[in-house]
């Protein structure tokens, strides 16, 4: 099964992969190498919510993020079912729960020996930001370029229903694709609007328990003001939507 595995994996990423990358042994996944460093994490621009405030310095240390959003031929490669909406096999994966990503996760590393897991928080921002840049959007200031969103507002439009194949869009100024848009990407952590005024500095990891779990990104389905970096989203973590994704992490040492 495991040599099975790998060798369809291959074929995806060769399939897909049109900028240079890092690509994983175990899997063929291409993955970015995003170096650690202190940032200033939150509203920068001023126009965001209560949640998002204050803005606060954290730092992470180096890790491997995908360079795009896992896909349905992935999910399907490992878990042999595909529930999602919208079909096509260079899609991101959709009607995942957090609880799913959670399962495909233990299931992958099983097969691989490697150590996939979920963004935390912070780190999704900082790979977002290019590596904790002052942007609004995952490599911009303006959405079109990088994100796929806000259908039912333009429709009619060049921004058309369901969530688009990965890596159409321009990249950010680390290489990472669709951070903005497309669809919202669960992150490990639990929600606490108010977890920004007790964050720590140094790799922080959202708190103990919680009701909802972390999403970030916004969607192909949602305005532009929740496309944001900064944005903060959340979600019961045993729902599913045709909106909801996720992209995987590595540590940068294995």
């Amino acid at each position: 099964m495991k040599t099975i595995l790998i060798a369809l994996l291959l074929v995806s990423a060769t399939a897909t992969s049109h900028a240079a990358g890092s690509t994983d042994p175990a899997t063929g996944m291409e993955f970015v190498l995003v170096t650690g460093g202190c940032f200033q994490r939150g509203d920068t621009f001023g126009d965001g919510l209560s949640d998002e405030l204050p803005v606060h310095e954290v730092c992470v240390r180096d890790f491997l993020i995908g360079r795009h959003e896992v896909t349905q031929k992935l999910w399907e490669t490992v878990m042999g079912i595909n529930r999602s909406e919208f079909k096509g096999s260079y899609l991101p994966v959709t009607n995942v729960s957090w609880s799913d990503a959670q399962a495909f996760i233990a299931r992958l590393n099983q097969l691989t020996g490697k150590r996939y897991r979920l963004p935390t928080e912070a780190e999704w921002e900082y790979a977002a930001r290019s590596g904790g840049r002052k942007e609004k959007f995952a490599g911009s200031d303006q959405p079109d370029s990088v994100a796929w969103y806000d259908f039912a507002r333009n429709k009619g439009t060049n921004r058309p229903y369901g969530p688009q194949k990965v890596m159409q869009k321009q990249p950010n100024g680390l290489g990472i694709f669709d951070m903005s848009g497309n669809v919202w990407e669960w992150c490990q952590d639990w929600y606490d609007k108010d977890y920004y005024y007790e964050s720590p500095r140094a790799e922080p990891k959202g708190p103990d328990l919680g009701s909802f779990r972390v999403r970030r990104g916004g969607s192909w389905g949602s305005s532009a003001s929740y496309a944001r970096a900064a944005r903060r989203g959340r979600g019961d973590p045993g729902g599913r939507s045709g909106s909801d994704g996720f992209r995987l992490v590595l540590p940068a040492v294995q």
